[in-house]
């Protein structure tokens, strides 16, 4: 589907393994909008400064993020444990939180409809996006999916482990004093384990139409 001289800002939030980063992508290729991962750039600088060992850690992420290509990075193995768990450690840095966030606002001006998912992009990222979504479901859920995708990788891995991972990085998330883990007022709670695959997009649809039709007028199709 294409929205023709629409603009359209989507912003996903929501704990790890949540189902987010499936339900942006998927409403991303539906109205042809701009796709960004922020817990892939984290996973990303957390790459870097585990490979780099620099001296000066903010120089080299300053340097990094300046000229990345987003589109590069599906090529790099970034899902690992090890990285998780750094990650979890860096994104409660302010000064790595300011880079990333420079480099994601920067993207969405340069991409005027787009879908960006994460922790704070409601709140701290696009505070002005038109729909904002916050996905969430219960840690035996999202501990067995994250299971089944490291598993790929790692047949040694224990579902226990991945459990225990998962709920100290939700805890790091909401409790972290520079952008917590926050559902935004205006946020429509996506639950899925509550809802299939099928059901969410239905469901993420319904609001995003609303929303054109609210933006644009009734007359506005949607091809």
């Amino acid at each position: 589907m294409k929205l023709k001289n629409k603009i359209i800002q989507i912003s996903c939030d929501g704990g790890a393994a949540t189902g987010k980063s499936t339900g942006a992508k998927i409403i991303s290729k539906k109205y042809n909008l701009k796709f960004l991962s922020s817990g892939l750039l984290y996973r990303y600088a957390s790459f870097l400064l585990i490979k780099h060992k620099p001296k000066n850690k903010i120089n080299l992420l300053k340097k990094k993020f300046s000229t990345l290509n987003y589109k590069k990075l599906d090529k790099i193995k970034l899902h690992t444990p090890e990285i998780s768990k750094h990650s979890a450690i860096i994104a409660k840095i302010y000064k790595v939180r300011k880079i990333l966030k420079s480099f994601q606002v920067n993207f969405a001006k340069k991409n005027k409809s787009c879908c960006i998912e994460g922790r704070d992009i409601s709140t701290k990222i696009l505070p002005n996006s038109d729909v904002k979504f916050f996905f969430k479901c219960n840690l035996n859920t999202a501990a067995f999916r994250r299971y089944k995708e490291l598993k790929k990788n790692n047949n040694k891995i224990k579902i226990k482990d991945v459990k225990k991972a998962l709920r100290i990085r939700n805890n790091h998330d909401i409790k972290r004093k520079s952008s917590p883990l926050l559902k935004h007022r205006d946020a429509i709670e996506i639950d899925t384990g509550k809802l299939n695959k099928k059901a969410m997009v239905k469901k993420m649809s319904k609001y995003v139409e609303k929303m054109i039709k609210i933006k644009y007028g009734n007359r506005t199709r949607i091809k």
